[in-house]
């Protein structure tokens, strides 16, 4: 039931923060048994597999941290098989990480086992409350990578 007056923006963003965050939090709980990989590992893998190839530096600007801590999560990553480094093409002083087999077979049957327990909850909606959630997918979306 919600608590904040949707009809202003302070409590539509208070209802969504609070939305957002009780869904990831199930969304997480939802992880494939198998998987031990971090929630910040699956992040860079994630991103490897949307995004193809990037080097630290661009890691660690996609998910605003530091390159001394993506590069802690990469050499993680390297050490389990999941990631593979080389040279960078044109700058000797960058490394370019690339998903292995490993990698993305761990990102898709996570994802997996995640969209199938969301696919279930969806599915109890009424057609109206899933065309909305269609309507608001991509401004979702969008407002996660806005500055």
């Amino acid at each position: 039931m919600p608590t904040a007056d949707l009809r202003t923006d302070a409590g539509l963003a208070s209802e969504l923060r609070a939305g957002v965050m009780r869904l990831r939090r199930r969304l997480v709980s939802e992880r494939h048994p198998d998987n031990d990989l971090s929630i910040p590992q699956m992040v860079v893998l994630g991103l490897l597999v949307r995004v193809g190839d990037q080097t630290v530096g661009d890691l660690a600007r996609a998910e605003r941290v530091q390159p001394p801590s993506m590069t802690r999560t990469v050499n993680c990553l390297e050490t389990d098989g999941y990631v593979e480094r080389r040279p960078h093409e044109s700058d000797g002083r960058q490394v370019v990480v690339s998903i292995t087999d490993a990698g993305r077979a761990a990102v898709l049957a996570d994802r997996q086992r995640r969209d199938a327990w969301l696919s279930r909850r969806l599915a109890e909606l009424t057609p109206a409350e899933r065309a909305t959630l269609r309507d608001a997918a991509p401004i979702l979306a969008r407002l996660a990578v806005a500055d």
